[in-house]
């Protein structure tokens, strides 16, 4: 935990929306900062209803027959020792991209707790446009090599092969990244390492939810984690890409330094 998250009293409070705001503000913090926090979600069904007002589900191999994923502790270890199933165990996540492993992961990824852990099982949050621009800022050349084409290879046997950074033309990229068992880098990237992972711990804040509280994330700009915990931890999870309406551009805007662009406002 950096020194950040341990003395934030309500990380994230500025993205918070109450009921009566969700719909007027919602597609405008995500634009803006690719992140909002939600409440009064207590159950499947208000999770539900809330996801199909703001995306279309995508179904995969770990989703339910309403879309929705169930994440806790399947006290199965030898299913959460294998790749891709850690999430269902109660072992520390690291962060991560949901689905790199496709060639396009989903857009929006919705976490919503129904039951908090006995002890830990915090969430971590990394905005990729601070860590972008810090790299920028400070290891250009890191910035670079994470933008070479084709120098990471995420999934196992059948997984995907890309970049970290895409560039989308001179003033937005995306950004994809896990750092577990189910990413290979390439050698020249592979040496800079060390310095993305205290990047991305000095941009990490963590939070832990409560009853009904969440956050609905742009999976093409954050990466999330969760600390091991104990206790019968609940959570629901969906993924899927925005509703029309919404007219998402893709990725974020990159450093007004590089690219002589405006920066959006500050999510302060």
């Amino acid at each position: 935990m950096t020194a950040a998250a341990a003395t934030a009293p309500t990380p994230f409070a500025e993205h918070h929306l109450t009921e009566a705001e969700r719909s007027s503000m919602l597609t405008e913090r995500l634009r803006r900062c690719g992140l909002a926090t939600v409440s009064g979600l207590p159950t499947r069904g208000t999770v539900l209803g809330f996801v199909h007002s703001v995306m279309r589900l995508n179904p995969h191999r770990d989703s339910d027959r309403d879309g929705l994923t169930t994440i806790h502790n399947t006290s199965l270890p030898h299913r959460a020792q294998l790749p891709g199933f850690a999430g269902f165990g109660n072992g520390e996540l690291a962060p991560h991209t949901e689905r790199s492993s496709i060639p396009r992961p989903p857009r929006l990824m919705l976490l919503v707790c129904l039951r908090p852990a006995l002890e830990g099982g915090e969430c971590g949050l990394i905005d990729g446009q601070a860590v972008f621009a810090d790299l920028d800022a400070h290891h250009p050349e890191i910035a670079e090599e994470l933008a070479v084409p084709r120098s990471a290879y995420f999934g196992d046997g059948g997984g995907h092969l890309a970049q970290v950074i895409t560039r989308l033309g001179p003033d937005r990229a995306s950004f994809r990244l896990r750092l577990d068992e189910l990413v290979k880098f390439s050698p020249h990237l592979t040496p800079h390492l060390p310095v993305l992972r205290a990047v991305l711990d000095r941009h990490r804040t963590n939070m832990t939810l409560s009853v009904g509280e969440g956050y609905l994330l742009d999976n093409h700009r954050w990466l999330h984690s969760r600390g091991p915990f104990t206790g019968d931890r609940l959570m629901v999870r969906a993924l899927g890409d925005p509703i029309p309406a919404m007219a998402l551009r893709p990725g974020f805007v990159r450093a007004a330094a590089r690219t002589g662009e405006q920066r959006e406002p500050e999510c302060s």
